[in-house]
Order: C-alpha cells, then structure tokens, then sequence
C-alpha cells in the first residue's frame, strides 16, 4: 500500500491531522513573513527594483507593449521587449495602492505562500515538524532573492509544478493538464519559465525508470505534455521572442560575468550556503538513502545551475526536499507523516486540532493588524546605496540637462524618474556589442582614453556615479568639476 493510501485510510481528508498539518504550515508562513517584515527594507536592495516598477506603471498608462527600447540614451530605438510584463504589472499595481510598502508587502506575501506551499507538500510524506523546520531552513538559505523583482512570483509556481510533475511520475500517472495555465501564468511573469520544460523531463525521466516500456499509453500523454509546454508558453504578447531573449542570458553575454547575482558559487561569501551542501553530502554518504538515478540527475542540475550562476539558488534548496521527501520517508519510517498519524497527539497538536477556526482567525487579525501598523508607522524606501536620491533634488533644481553617465547601480532610478540612461540593468538584452565590456574598462587603471572616448561619442552633459566608482579620477583630470556629494552620490559637470 502506498504511503498516500495509508495516510486516506488512517485519517479523513479534513481530519484533525489534516487541519494540525495546515496550521503548522500557515504559523511557518506568518513567521517568516513577521522576520521578513522586520527586515522590509532588505527587500528594497537591488537597483533593478526601480525600473521594474517603472516598467509596470509604463503599461498601465499606456497599455502597449514597448518593442523598442524607451529607456536608455545609448540604445535608445533598439529592438527590446518586457518579456516579464506580467510580474511588472503585478508590482506597479502594489505601488499604486500602497507606495512601496504596497511593493513590500507583496512580495513577502508571495514568499510567505511559497513557504506555506513548501512545508504543505513536506508535510505529505515527512512529520510536520520536520517539515515545517526544513522549510524554515530553506527559507533562510534562498532569502538573498527576495528581492522587488518578477522572479519572486515564480517561487510559489515551480514548487507546485515540481511537486506535481514528480508525484505524478511516482504515481505512474499522466501529468495534470491543468499544470499548463501555470507555465502560460510563468510565461508571461519571468524568463526563467524554460525551466519547467527542465523540470517535466527529469519528471518523465523518473516515470520512464519506473515503468519502463510497458506503459506506452501514459508514455504517450507525457510525451504530449512535455511538448504543449514550450506551445502554451508562446500564450505572450511577445510569442516566440520571449523564449529567444532568454537565450541570451543562459548562453551567455557580455554582461554575465559582470553582474554580482551571474557570477559563479563562491564559498567564501556563501558559507551558510556551503554548509548546507556539505552537512547533506555527508548525510548521503553515511546514510542508506536511495533516490533512483533519474532524480540524482535532478540534484546534480539543480546543483551545477545553481554553482554556475548564484541568483539560482532557490533551485536546489527549494526542490531537492520536494523531490527526495518520498524517499527518505519510505526509508526511514521514523520520519514519515505515517508513522506520525499513528502516534498519539501532544497537547500542542490537541489545541490547534480543536480550536482550528479560531487558531485561523487569530492569524488572520494579527497579520491584518500588523500590516495596518507597519504600513502606518513604517514606510519602506529604496536603498540609498540605489536611489540617489539628493544627487537627483540636486540635479533637478539646477535643471541639468544633456545625456547622463551613470554608474551602473543609479540606473534604475533614473529610468523611474523619466531621464533616459547611459547604461542599467536591462542587460540580458541591451548594452551589449562590446558596450558593457567597455563601460567596465572605462573603471581600471588605464581607463581615462577609453571614458575621455566614450564621454564624446554619447555627448555625455553630466555624470552620475556612486561614491566608490573607480572613474572619479579620471573626470577630475579631464578637467570636470564636481557638483555634488554625499556619501552615495557624485555628480560631475564638465569644466568651463
């Protein structure tokens, strides 16, 4: 009898197990909601969070979807789409209501769900109390992305999807077609929608080890499945052009090596990350745990994609429980959700189990409260380190005009504030043909000809930079006067 069987028979779908399961999850989401909520401005870190939002309330204004690019002075004209207009839109809504405290507030919402759809899915097949402490592991581990960006709206979508494909292939059953609205609904949110096809073969792949040939029927409909993925992707404003700008990035560019979130795993700044990876090899190795080689293939992707580039660290962290829960439970029974519906409950799962609408409704005012104080009491902001924000009252109240050259980090800000770039964070598609390599040279030490160079060519009127650009000196020996400063922004005008 199957692990699922056994759990339908030994308790009813809405059962006291049940309801102490979904409290546990739901404590484990308000939880890391409270932290994250502490920490609101974390969220505000990354100077993409600015165009982002920007992009989102372009198209509620307008209701078009840009095929050039209106932003930046450098490439300005040039073919560019907003493949991820959905999870744009879905930010500029929550500025619009809320400022952004409402951007805030959306985002640890959706982590909140991811998490509460992680421990829900653990909690399947491991005691609730494990689950619910490895879902707050992971929570910890993959919290560098949580960050105002469309990507966070795919966490809640690749945890279901993954669950789903893999219990499916377990069960040796078709894939539930209704899983295609969730690639349409990532399509349209974050470029990283390629990755479901990724997920549903290794899921085909473990199907195929299980049965072997001697089902070419359900063979058949996932082979199907497999190919309406990349067809109910093209479901975009953009169609096949959203899966080709996503090439760009994942076979490379110029611009990968340069950004922070694209460089490889580095083990001196990711030492809890580390840990985690080492503390579960040594787990693997000492215990007798078996996965089948389809899902080891699975951990070593996941692994390698995440080793490759840091910003996929959610990858191996957030499916590899998904994916090996079933398999630790079967092995180790002390550990299963069985074993646990079989023990007697402890006062604690005694009282949620018989006041589970008020334990409910108790969650619900004090996170409906806290919202209503935070959002009065505390407003969020953007990270100085990204908004610039005197150098621009600065900028706007002497009326500096002409093309600006920015730092890197202010790009964003400007877009969000109407003055077109020299350059942003719209890499995986512009600023490419050896511009970006260039405007990192213009910062070494034998960068002055190559910025004097660049300073013509772009008719540069100003330059905003952040007070650790490496290029400061150069504009003081080209003869350029600074305007401003403070001690997250230069400005430099040229001299007269």
């Amino acid at each position: 009898m199957s692990q699922a069987a056994a759990i339908a028979m030994a308790t009813p779908s809405l059962g006291d197990a049940q309801r102490i399961r979904l409290i546990f999850c739901l404590l484990c989401a308000c939880m890391v909601a409270c932290v994250l909520s502490a920490i609101a401005s974390a969220i505000l870190q990354d100077p993409d969070n600015w165009w982002q939002v920007k992009v989102g309330l372009d198209f509620l204004e307008h209701r078009t979807f840009p095929l050039v690019d209106p932003y930046s002075h450098t490439f300005g004209g040039q073919p560019w789409i907003a493949k991820e207009w959905l999870g744009q839109v879905f930010l500029a809504l929550a500025y619009r209501a809320g400022g952004w405290n409402g951007v805030v507030a959306l985002i640890i919402a959706t982590v909140g769900l991811t998490v509460f759809l992680m421990g829900w899915f653990l909690s399947t097949w491991l005691k609730p109390i494990l689950a619910i402490g490895l879902t707050f592991v992971v929570a910890f581990l993959i919290a560098p992305i949580y960050t105002a960006r469309p990507h966070v709206f795919t966490l809640p979508i690749i945890v279901v999807w993954t669950a789903m494909l893999f219990r499916a292939a377990r069960e040796e059953r078709a894939p539930p077609l209704w899983l295609l609205i969730l690639v349409v609904l990532w399509a349209n949110l974050h470029a990283t929608f390629t990755l479901s096809f990724v997920i549903a073969a290794f899921a085909g792949l473990g199907l195929l080890t299980r049965s072997g040939l001697s089902k070419p029927v359900l063979l058949a409909k996932w082979v199907a499945f497999g190919l309406l993925c990349p067809v109910v992707s093209l479901m975009h404003p953009y169609g096949v052009k959203a899966i080709l700008a996503t090439f760009t990035v994942a076979y490379g560019n110029e611009a990968v090596p340069l950004i922070l979130e694209w460089r490889p795993f580095n083990a001196q700044e990711q030492i809890f990350e580390e840990a985690v990876m080492l503390l579960a090899l040594f787990g693997l190795l000492v215990s007798r745990l078996r996965i089948g080689w389809a899902k080891a293939l699975f951990v070593i992707f996941t692994l390698h994609v995440y080793l490759t580039h840091l910003r996929f660290v959610y990858l191996p962290f957030l499916l590899i429980p998904l994916v090996i829960a079933v398999e630790v439970a079967q092995q180790y029974p002390s550990l299963s959700t069985t074993t646990w519906l079989m023990e007697k409950r402890d006062g604690l799962e005694k009282f949620f189990a018989s006041r589970f609408y008020a334990v409910c409704g108790a969650m619900a005012v004090f996170l409906v409260a806290a919202a209503a104080i935070l959002g009065s009491a505390y407003q969020v902001t953007p990270s100085p380190k990204t908004s610039a924000s005197g150098a621009l009252a600065f900028a706007g109240d002497h009326h500096l005009s002409g093309n600006v050259l920015n730092s890197y980090n202010f790009g964003g800000t400007l877009i969000f504030h109407g003055i077109k770039t020299y350059i942003d964070g719209r890499t995986d598609q512009l600023f490419l043909s050896g511009f970006t390599k260039t405007d990192d040279a213009t910062g070494r030490s034998d960068g002055k000809p190559l910025l004097e160079a660049q300073l013509k060519k772009y008719a540069i009127g100003w330059a905003l930079l952040t007070a650790d650009d490496t290029r400061i000196p150069f504009f003081a020996e080209l003869g350029w006067k600074r305007a401003y400063a403070d001690d997250y922004a230069v400005i430099y005008l040229p001299g007269t």
